[in-house]
């Protein structure tokens, strides 16, 4: 990870786009390091909020578009080679498909925000064949929430930005999740209801 912060503080957006397109498409790189550093390292260059979170969501988009195309043409199989030479996986990867399956298209976007399940969401999304038209508003959705906080964090912390991934480890499986999740649910709920009055006043 002291590699990934280097290139980021002596490259920039660049590597910020590219560490966080690869964050997306299931590398493994952590993004409550990486987003919170380049949230910091944006800050500290004067290189405005408004210019490095688009950017963010962007190579989000393009991350989880990769690891999503490879589910659907891969499907099980990928998954079960995953889950065959990286045992550790498994957990992730079961949760993310017990989210999806009980939860539908709105896991997506919650899963997101969820530890375990947010790095494999995809994959199993894709791997289910869910519609392109669902996937990507969802997904956008999910990372522009994700993206502002951690980002937003590490802008305001600055060279403190470390402290993000210190509370994020103590506190990810009580109070940051649930704060997430309930604001993820509001939004969709918002966004589903005014589809729905869209098509009836129709």
């Amino acid at each position: 990870m002291s590699f990934l912060t280097e290139l980021i503080i002596k490259y920039g957006v660049l590597a910020m786009f590219l560490i966080i397109m690869m964050e997306y498409a299931c590398f493994p790189v952590s993004s409550e390091i990486v987003l919170p550093l380049s949230g910091a390292v944006a800050s500290i260059n004067n290189t405005h909020f408004l210019v490095i979170l688009p950017l963010s969501i962007l190579a989000g988009m393009i991350g989880t578009g990769i690891c999503y195309t490879v589910g659907w043409f891969g499907g099980g199989a990928i998954i079960g080679a995953i889950k065959k030479k990286f045992p550790k996986s498994e957990k992730s990867l079961d949760a993310s498909y017990e989210r999806f399956h009980n939860n539908g298209a709105s896991a997506v976007c919650i899963g997101r925000l969820i530890p375990l399940i947010r790095t494999y969401i995809a994959l199993i999304a894709g791997a289910a064949r869910l519609k392109p038209s669902i996937y990507f508003p969802y997904s956008f959705l999910g990372i522009t929430i994700w993206n502002t906080l951690l980002i937003g964090l590490g802008y305001s912390l600055r060279e403190n930005y470390g402290k993000v991934a210190i509370y994020y480890e103590r506190y990810k499986h009580n109070l940051i999740p649930i704060f997430l999740v309930l604001l993820a649910f509001l939004i969709t709920r918002y966004f589903y209801n005014k589809q729905k009055n869209k098509h009836q006043a129709m």
